[in-house]
């Protein structure tokens, strides 16, 4: 059964809340080793980059970073019910050689419902060396009580070659040639509010992105560029389907345009994404 954490009488707020980001609930930001100021009680937000977390020629996918980042215009877990509105990520270094990335993030407006937020993304063995450039808006669903308490992070998941790919992680089977498929939803996939979290999203439809574009360019060595995610609505059912096309443009670069939709509501769209990839050496 999934939480709605609106719901929830302020006295057992907490206590579901903890129950939701624990071992048996949330994927996403376990999984990826995210550790925030504002969740974990860390000085600086920060994640580790493991090669499930790498494309064919080894540079950084967008979905982990965008996750890393996850713009909710301001609004947190600790004194708010958050959600997505947009997500854009701007990959300026492909960071091969990247460790661990570090998180800065710059408030732009926060207003009583809605905010705007850009984050960097720097190597955290060289702060100066930018990787990526991110930037969204978010809204305020409701208010939280007062009583927060830091949450206990994810266990480390060292770097492997038996690592499974991320969609596989968190459900996502592929269906047909650029037409992939998460389960229904679920207490690992959902977000406080009790519709389909960030993480799967942005996995899943980088993964039918991926697809789409080394197809149309006929190889797999291309390097996501531009990612951008629109959250159109709450994903409440599914299971979701993530499809798209790609097309050839100008300076060697592919543009997939794809759209998310819940099944279980008729087919609606949920999320709409444009990825612009580069050719990489």
């Amino acid at each position: 059964m999934v939480d709605d954490l609106r719901a929830a009488a302020s006295q057992e707020y907490w206590a579901r809340f903890e129950a939701m980001m624990g071992s048996d609930g949330l994927l996403t930001y376990r999984y990826l080793g995210r550790r925030t100021v504002a969740l974990h009680d860390v000085d600086h937000d920060s994640m580790r980059i493991r090669r499930d977390m790498r494309n064919a020629v080894g540079g950084l996918t967008a979905a982990p970073l965008a996750i890393a980042t996850a713009e909710s215009g301001g609004f947190t877990d600790i004194e708010s019910i958050p959600a997505p509105v947009t997500a854009a990520l701007h990959i300026l270094d492909d960071g091969r050689d990247v460790r661990e990335v570090l998180i800065r993030r710059t408030f732009v407006h926060m207003g009583k419902t809605m905010g705007f937020t850009q984050s960097e993304v720097m190597d955290a063995a060289n702060p100066s060396r930018l990787i990526a450039i991110a930037h969204g808006t978010g809204v305020k669903l409701a208010d939280a009580p007062a009583g927060f308490r830091p949450v206990e992070p994810g266990p480390d998941i060292e770097d492997d070659p038996a690592l499974p790919p991320l969609h596989a992680v968190f459900g996502g089977k592929r269906r047909a040639e650029g037409v992939w498929e998460l389960p229904p939803l679920n207490p690992r996939n959902a977000s406080t509010s009790a519709s389909l979290h960030i993480g799967p999203i942005h996995v899943v439809l980088e993964t039918a992105a991926m697809e789409l574009a080394a197809r149309e360019a006929g190889t797999r060595a291309l390097q996501m560029e531009d990612w951008n995610v629109s959250f159109v609505a709450r994903g409440t059912h599914g299971p979701f389907v993530a499809e798209g096309a790609g097309t050839a443009a100008g300076l060697g670069r592919v543009a997939v345009r794809l759209a998310l939709r819940d099944e279980g509501r008729q087919g609606r769209v949920i999320a709409s994404a444009v990825a612009i990839f580069r050719p990489a050496p």
